[in-house]
């Protein structure tokens, strides 16, 4: 069975960094692209970063560039995302997903497993 499992989440303040990371089982983990999302109550899920089966290449969204970063290790079957300057408007359920395909996609419903979510909340 395919699981997806998020930790690293947590309470932080304003201008602090965290790490979330996202392990994988049950799939061959190299072919999946991976991808970052968020949802904040009341909102729609909305992209955050997303990165190739291979690691090659990375997509971030417009409000996320610059402060944070994916990565992925397929020889420990899981994907990274480093957080730094924190933010309040960044306090939403973290997710992670996996899509069968090489490229990367923004697009949430283009992916095929997601993880349960892990909260961050950042104060200011």
């Amino acid at each position: 069975q395919v699981q997806l499992v998020e930790s690293g989440g947590g309470l932080v303040q304003a201008g602090d960094s965290l790490r979330l990371s996202c392990a994988a089982s049950g799939l061959i983990f190299s072919t999946y692209a991976m991808g970052w999302f968020r949802q904040a109550p009341g909102k729609e899920r909305e992209f955050v970063a997303a990165i190739t089966s291979s690691g090659i290449s990375t997509y971030y969204a417009d409000s996320v560039k610059g402060r944070f970063t994916i990565s992925r290790d397929n020889a420990k079957n899981t994907v990274y995302r480093q957080m730094n300057s924190l933010n309040p408007g960044d306090t939403a359920v973290y997710y992670c997903a996996a899509r069968f395909a090489i490229g990367i996609s923004h697009r949430a419903y283009e992916y095929d497993y997601w993880g349960q979510g892990t909260q961050v909340t950042v104060s200011s």
